[in-house]
């Protein structure tokens, strides 16, 4: 029996009937009446315009509006019976089939030419045609006849707008729109927690109308006043918490850490053995400035890969010390870590070697900590880290532990952002007794709207320039399906250059072995396109086959820290020619010898991660190459994404396109986990004006009640949207 009035925390079971609901809740994860209103269509149809059948992808779940055009009945080769062929177009001139087993003919007798319905299930392709095998469907009527509508689903469909759903094959598109009907009918909207000031200067209608006009559009006007309405929340409440979190930090004393001249800082520049670009002076003066001040530095350092980000963050980290404090460097991964370790200490020298015979006494000390340090080791590391001697502190999350403790923890450089959250940051920022400066560093490059969205607690600076010696990187598709002598042609080129001394990276997407394998393998869905190519098995048939004869080496992600550093050491001191390996190379490894990459299954890797990966060659005098192996037939959306990665090295060309092709889910990561931290309906790219509007409202909001304890109802409506992932914010920006 369904409640008299329906609130956002009603349990859907009571509206919908148990069946159903657990339905919902197991295929959608939706469990109450405000998930379910908060679940928006995806997209709108209409009878007459077409959906583009032509565009439909092989193995895409779809619900397709179409017009039944012709069917035909014939038997089955197989086994007995009869199977049911309808034709449906969609008024663009695509068709599509739909195919039926068994003997059906009340299906026939349903399903005649001239009916418009919706039509959902996987598709396949048979004979160079896209079908639907037994799809789910529901009919809209009779545009011949005039026949009246019985159904409920038909009635909930008698308006010019069709509300197409994200839904699952049990739970189709037209069971959540019956269910959003139900809700709906007997909803009470939440009191607006947006302050009228704002919805009347930004002319925004009431939260109620929107969330009933998304759902039920009267007009396609009103459908757009809506969709801009629960844009402006998803993006007002990002803005709030950005603006907030960087009010708090700027409010809080820090600790100055200004330049001393004659001291270790001034010592490295006069034994770099190369000139600083412009960039890296500009930024690094205004790092230098951030760190002078008493309020912590909050900075985004983006910059190619091999644009210097690294001593930029290191001549920062000296200026920390000469101030006598100290500074840590969080790194993702223990190979990265390990490779900032090993490049510090050889571009400080005696500097960082303090202590030792042949060290510099006005030097400092440089130490690592990870979770693969034995017991003895890990002692001695913490204990020159408690005690003030490690200026320079380098690790990966161990860092974040119990147990490690600095004397005075001044700047903590982040390194490659995205993967880690805004609490593991500030878990390591509770280890100084005043907030530390914070430097965050990407070299992935970001698109304006992303870094105004993602990163708007930090103030932002850009390493554009690329060292001198640094060499460009030509990059080439190779379409080893369609030209099997191109991918021959590839691994001729390899040994080419490892013939004239150089050495390459293999990239495969997957490991392979182990207990991960057969998941892993299976991770491909149910489209019929092989298991990505896997390390473990690409490396003996290349030591067997194209490859025979050279020294190859392998690296994983599943190898043991001791053996992925062993492996590492071998190939950077060129006693392996090539590297077989997962992306566990695409951040920070730098072996300048290394001139060529080749990619397999290039397009199931994402466009900023080719981008990442690419820049592990060309990092010394000679030039590099990048070759991306696919078997993604061109035309193609994969294909068109590599050639787009080969035609051009601009990372912010780059970011942008890959954010047009991905869902922005995971540009966003955790930040849109959660049934009601979704940001469902916000398109970085597209609202850039309405995001920097927000912005705008949000900082003016701000300065006047920074709390927001005006509105009460306003900062709750903020921490479910936002803050209810805060453990794993911003985790995969």
């Amino acid at each position: 029996m369904t409640e008299s009035v329906t609130t956002e925390d009603t349990p859907l079971k009571k509206l919908v009937g148990e069946k159903t609901a657990k339905a919902l809740a197991s295929h959608l994860d939706l469990h109450t009446a405000g998930d379910l209103v908060y679940h928006f269509p995806r997209r709108y149809d209409e009878r007459g315009e077409h959906t583009d059948i032509r565009s439909l992808t092989v193995g895409e779940d779809v619900t397709v509006l179409g017009q039944v055009q012709r069917t035909a009945v014939r038997p089955m080769r197989q086994r007995r019976g009869n199977l049911l062929e309808v034709t449906v177009g969609d008024g663009s001139g695509g068709t599509l089939t739909l195919t039926f087993f068994g003997n059906q003919a009340w299906r026939e007798r349903e399903l005649r030419p001239g009916r418009w319905g919706l039509f959902a299930g996987k598709v396949t392709e048979f004979r160079g045609k896209r079908q639907l095998n037994s799809p789910e469907y529901v009919l809209l009527g009779d545009t011949t006849d005039g026949e009246a509508a019985a159904s409920e689903e038909i009635e909930e469909f008698a308006g010019a707008l069709i509300p197409v759903y994200p839904a699952a094959a049990a739970v189709p598109t037209w069971v959540i729109a019956r269910c959003v009907r139900v809700v709906l009918d007997t909803f009470t909207p939440p009191e607006d927690p947006l302050p009228a000031t704002v919805r009347a200067s930004r002319n925004l209608v009431g939260l109620g109308t929107a969330l009933r006009e998304i759902h039920r559009p009267s007009s396609k006007e009103e459908l757009y006043r809506a969709r801009r309405r629960l844009k402006w929340d998803e993006a007002f409440a990002v803005q709030l918490t950005l603006v907030q979190r960087k009010q708090r930090a700027a409010a809080s004393p820090a600790r100055t850490r200004p330049r001393r001249s004659g001291g270790l800082l001034d010592a490295f520049d006069a034994r770099l053995p190369y000139e600083l670009t412009a960039g890296q002076r500009q930024v690094g003066e205004e790092i230098a400035a951030d760190l002078a001040t008493a309020h912590p530095m909050h900075r985004l350092l983006q910059g190619e890969v091999g644009s210097g980000k690294t001593v930029v963050a290191l001549r920062a980290m000296l200026q920390v010390v000469d101030a006598g404090g100290q500074a840590a460097l969080l790194a993702p991964t223990e190979v990265l870590a390990a490779q900032h370790y090993r490049g510090m200490l050889d571009l400080l020298g005696p500097l960082g070697r303090a202590g030792e015979l042949d060290g510099d006494p006005n030097g400092t000390r440089v130490e690592l900590v990870t979770g693969s340090l034995g017991a003895a080791a890990r002692r001695r590391a913490l204990e020159q880290v408690a005690a003030g001697h490690a200026g320079i502190v380098l690790g990966t999350h161990a860092l974040l532990y119990e147990g490690v403790d600095f004397a005075d923890l001044g700047l903590v450089v982040v390194d490659e952002q995205h993967r880690f959250g805004v609490e593991q940051r500030d878990a390591l920022r509770a280890k100084a007794e005043q907030p530390p400066h914070v430097l965050v560093m990407t070299a992935t490059p970001i698109p304006r709207t992303v870094a105004m969205t993602v990163y708007g607690d930090l103030e932002t600076s850009v390493l554009s320039q690329l060292p001198r010696g640094r060499s460009p990187i030509a990059s080439h598709v190779v379409p080893a399906a369609e030209k099997p002598a191109y991918l021959d042609r590839a691994w001729r080129r390899l040994r080419e250059e490892v013939a004239a001394g150089h050495q390459a990276y293999v990239v495969c997407p997957r490991i392979g072995e182990g207990p991960e394998a057969a998941e892993e393998a299976g991770a491909t869905g149910e489209d019929g396109r092989r298991p990505p190519l896997a390390v473990t098995e690409v490396a003996p048939l290349l030591a067997d086959g194209p490859l025979h004869g050279l020294r190859i080496g392998v690296l994983h992600g599943r190898l043991p820290a001791d053996e992925k550093d062993g492996v590492m050491r071998s190939f950077a001191a060129g006693e392996l020619d090539v590297l077989v390996a997962t992306t566990v190379v695409e951040v920070g490894v730098d072996v300048p010898n290394s001139t060529v990459m080749i990619t397999l299954d290039a397009d199931r890797f994402g466009v900023s991660q080719l981008h990442q990966l690419r820049g592990r060659v060309g990092r010394g005098a000679a030039a590099g190459l990048c070759l991306l192996v696919t078997e993604a037939a061109e035309g193609t959306p994969a294909r068109e994404r590599l050639d787009a990665v080969a035609s051009t090295t601009d990372g912010f060309r780059l970011a942008e396109l890959d954010l047009e092709q991905r869902r922005e889910g995971d540009v966003l990561g955790a930040l849109q986990s959660g049934r009601r931290s979704h940001l469902r309906l916000l398109s970085l790219l597209r609202d850039s004006d309405l995001i920097r509007d927000a912005r705008v409202e949000a900082l003016a909001l701000v300065e006047e009640d920074p709390e927001l304890a005006k509105h009460p109802g306003l900062a709750a409506w903020v921490a479910a949207l936002v803050d209810e992932e805060r453990a794993e914010y911003l985790e995969k920006g």
